[in-house]
């Protein structure tokens, strides 16, 4: 965690685990990602995964935020599924979900922020109208139902911004 953790970050390293996960890629075949979340979520996060395994719904990439310097934006733009990264709020000052471990971006470029005329990765353009295609969220689809299982709410059911890729536990 040499890139997405400093000092000053709302949770200290000790709170946070390192979780490796099997899933799909879009090519079927089977892979190990890695994340890093707050301990208190790490065994249901695990479990989501399980789910998502099991049902083989892909994703591109599982990889530690740190792999992209912490630059959310080349995270998302490599369609890397991930969670923990001592970072803002989009669009904002106030520490997001994810500085505390307690969310997880899947899919970025199928499942795309969305506020107004911005679309967040760019390449997510082709996906806001929300196609019938691999790795792309739906409303209570396996992955919305896997994360609700464990406590988890998805951004997909805001209003402004409209977020399909996020999942946390809090909401926000």
């Amino acid at each position: 965690m040499h890139a997405s953790w400093r000092p000053g970050c709302p949770v200290p390293l000790e709170d946070l685990r390192h979780v490796t996960v099997r899933h799909h890629d879009m090519t079927g075949a089977v892979v190990t990602g890695e994340l890093v979340v707050h301990a208190d979520v790490a065994d249901g996060l695990v479990e989501v995964f399980r789910a998502l395994f099991d049902a083989r719904f892909p994703l591109t990439s599982v990889r530690l935020v740190d792999d992209f310097g912490a630059d959310d934006d080349a995270s998302m733009a490599a369609d890397n599924t991930s969670a923990f990264n001592c970072r803002a709020v989009t669009g904002g000052s106030g520490w997001s979900e994810h500085a505390y471990g307690r969310a997880v971006d899947v899919n970025p470029v199928e499942n795309p922020y969305v506020r107004g005329g911005t679309v967040l990765p760019p390449a997510g353009a082709a996906f806001v109208d929300r196609p019938d295609a691999p790795g792309v969220v739906h409303d209570g689809d396996v992955v919305v139902r896997a994360f609700a299982a464990h406590g988890w709410a998805w951004g997909g059911h805001w209003s402004s911004p409209t977020d399909y890729q996020h999942f946390s536990t809090t909401g926000r």
